[in-house]
């Protein structure tokens, strides 16, 4: 979720799911709720992942038939992402 989808149905629909919305209400709205900040920020940095994976042309356009090797290139795209990352000042 994200707020532009912070709407009172699809909150509703979260909860029915049995998950647990992670998202801040906006600024205009009355009803405000309590969320967990931290946990937030996180959810940021695994969508900024995804962003980053999808320049991994074989990942993005899914040349692999197989599950097993999609997989391998998943695994080697993160660890090579990670090396880059931690290098990084």
């Amino acid at each position: 979720m994200d707020r532009a989808y912070e709407g009172d149905e699809t909150r509703q629909l979260v909860f029915d799911l049995s998950l647990d919305p992670v998202v801040p209400p906006k600024i205009n709205r009355i009803n405000k709720w309590e969320y967990n900040h931290e946990l937030y920020k996180r959810r940021n940095e695994l969508e900024r992942l995804f962003r980053r994976l999808k320049g991994f042309r074989r990942i993005f356009s899914r040349f692999e038939k197989l599950d097993i090797m999609f997989t391998a290139f998943i695994h080697i795209a993160v660890i090579f992402d990670a090396l880059i990352y931690l290098n990084t000042p």
